[in-house]
């Protein structure tokens, strides 16, 4: 196993981390799933990096690294629903999308055809990805900051956590539509023939 592929099992694990780092009731429990959220999302940009500029890209890692980048956002987007940082239909519209691409790529697969994630899909990923942070570094900032004995300091965070949620879970839940239905369009004839 090539090392590209080898930082996007860690991914994985470290995702796992992630979930019991955000399930435990544990002091420093969001800075610790932040910390963990930032070095999974780090190999993403990584591997995908390492297989491009040293052609170490492969079956495993086209069809693997999507997977696992879904895993990834799944269980992020799942673990801030209890937290109340998004809403459960925004949480379902992510995953519905990831489980419906990854059903598509499963069906290309079992016609031997592999289905590379494209452009749009990793811009909808990476601004998936600044969502989850945003919201775990406020939740990190909150349990380090103890907001309670300032009331102009917790109004302010209020205000980002209000207003800068919203509007990145905007631009995310619109990315994550359009590149969805873009995705499913071009891939069409795979729906069609199935």
């Amino acid at each position: 196993m090539n090392l590209a592929n080898r930082l996007t099992v860690s991914r994985f694990f470290l995702s796992l981390a992630f979930v019991i780092a955000l399930s435990v009731d544990l002091p420093f429990r969001f800075t610790a799933a932040l910390l963990l959220f930032l070095l999974a999302g780090i190999t993403d940009y990584a591997d995908g990096e390492i297989a491009r500029r040293f052609q170490m890209e492969s079956d495993f890692g086209r069809l693997m690294d999507p997977l696992v980048d879904k895993i990834m956002m799944a269980a992020a987007f799942i673990c801030l629903v209890p937290l109340r940082a998004i809403p459960a239909w925004a949480a379902t519209i992510i995953v519905s999308r990831e489980f419906l691409i990854t059903g598509l790529r499963l069906l290309a697969a079992s016609k031997g055809r592999v289905l590379s994630a494209e452009k749009l899909g990793k811009h909808k990923t990476a601004w998936q990805i600044v969502t989850a942070i945003f919201f775990l570094l406020m939740l990190s900032v909150r349990e380090l900051a103890g907001l309670n004995a300032a009331p102009s300091a917790a109004r302010l965070y209020q205000e980002v956590w209000d207003w800068g949620g919203a509007g990145l879970l905007f631009v995310t839940i619109a990315l994550t539509l359009i590149s969805g239905a873009g995705y499913l369009w071009k891939n069409r004839v795979l729906i069609e023939q199935a």
